[in-house]
């Protein structure tokens, strides 16, 4: 199945800094919202502006960056890119200015896409080979999952530690005391794994001539987007992503319409994350034997009709076990196309030695939601507040979900049987 330049260590060095390099920006926020909320004294739309400039500076960034992931062997560019994230988080630490804070999510914006993504993506295609991308991707996308619950889990923990009043009646200043080692702690742990990739994330010379040009030109540039299944992946994954985003108002769910205080809903957030490993490495083992593409048809459905069912309005207080059932649907669908949808390339015969720049050229459009999103979503939780805010926030989800599966079934028809 796989060849010796690329053992099981290396796949998980890529999990642990797929997710780690991002705990910053969004994992803290998805977990802990009310409480960033609070302690950076911002409403749903400036939080959802800071994640707007992310995506502004993401976006230039992955046009410049696949190209170079390309030229360079993956190794370095990861490892750089999270010792320059892990910089931000010192700054992040200080609680800075609302300002600040928007120049700070612009920083990582750099850091985590231009050095990063598409090396990440196309180091995970070399060690899934031609017979593993379901898998190298649903592990990838599992384990980074599994890693954000457990910093989640370190999170809540370390916030419950360093609080010295009952939670619900923390004030802001002890909140923000005690959410100030969360960052740091999570500052730290990315730094050493930054040092992990760079002395261990490594092919031999031979591999890594094989993987990279010296040179991407504009024909290369030209023959990506010569493919249909390029243009087709723009939209999966930009519907995909949309599910995503969307993740992150779960625990402010919890606390606006299920009435939990900010542990309660931080838990909540936490139980979501571990959900995304067991789902990434089944759909990954799943869609290896039998079609990725057929797959991912069938998780845009299944989060379809679980958006469904939170727009609908039927949960509530009252009801916490349809709560939770919800959130396994809707999670299960997410998380599923997002193991996915990288790993139908092979499917969709895109060159290895292109990959880097075909996902800069996806992903300039597949990951707009870090633009508007965030916006959205703040808007409309803040103009509609409480349940009916929230509801109108998954019939977003619904329609994105619709358009996600439509697109994903023409791919599934133009490549879902083997040559």
């Amino acid at each position: 199945m796989k060849s010796e330049k690329a053992p099981w260590y290396f796949l998980f060095l890529l999990i642990l800094a797929g997710e780690s390099i991002f705990i910053l920006p969004f994992v803290l926020a998805r977990v802990f919202r009310p409480t960033v909320l609070d302690v950076f004294e911002l409403d749903n739309v400036q939080l959802g502006i800071c994640f707007s400039v992310y995506g502004i500076v993401a976006l230039v960034s992955y046009l410049f960056g696949g190209p170079l992931a390309d030229k360079y062997p993956p190794r370095k560019l990861i490892a750089v890119a999270m010792w320059m994230t892990a910089l931000g988080g010192l700054v992040y630490a200080t609680f800075p200015s609302y300002t600040i804070l928007k120049i700070v999510y612009g920083y990582w914006g750099f850091t985590t896409i231009f050095l990063f993504w598409p090396s990440l993506i196309k180091a995970t295609r070399v060690w899934g080979g031609s017979d593993s991308q379901g898998k190298a991707f649903g592990f990838l996308d599992g384990g980074r999952g599994l890693v954000g619950a457990l910093f989640g889990a370190l999170g809540v923990v370390t916030f419950s530690l360093f609080i010295s009043t009952e939670i619900a009646e923390a004030t802001v200043s002890e909140s923000r005391a005690a959410f100030k080692y969360v960052i740091l702690i999570s500052t730290f742990v990315i730094s050493i794994v930054g040092a992990l990739c760079w002395f261990f994330l490594r092919l031999d010379e031979k591999s890594e001539r094989e993987i990279v040009l010296p040179k991407i030109a504009l024909p290369q540039i030209k023959q990506v987007l010569r493919l249909p299944s390029v243009w087709l992946l723009m939209i999966i994954i930009l519907s995909a992503y949309v599910g995503y985003k969307i993740t992150d108002v779960f625990s402010l769910y919890a606390q606006d319409v299920m009435f939990y205080d900010q542990v309660e809903s931080a838990q909540v957030g936490t139980f979501l994350l571990f959900l995304r490993p067991v789902v990434g490495i089944m759909i990954g083992v799943l869609a290896d034997r039998t079609q990725t593409t057929l797959w991912l048809v069938v998780s845009f459905i299944i989060t379809f009709f679980g958006a469904l069912l939170f727009a609908s309005g039927i949960i509530s207080d009252s009801t916490t076990l349809l709560f939770f059932i919800s959130i396994l649907v809707v999670a299960t669908g997410v998380y599923a196309a997002r193991s996915i949808y990288f790993a139908v390339m092979e499917r969709g015969r895109i060159p290895l030695v292109l990959t880097g720049t075909a996902v800069g050229l996806i992903s300039l459009i597949g990951y707009t939601p870090d633009i508007f999103a965030g916006p959205a979503m703040g808007y409309l939780l803040d103009n509609s507040p409480g349940e009916k805010g929230h509801q109108n926030v998954f019939w977003m989800l619904a329609l994105f979900s619709f358009v996600g599966s439509i697109a994903s079934w023409y791919y599934f028809k133009l490549y879902g049987k083997k040559e």
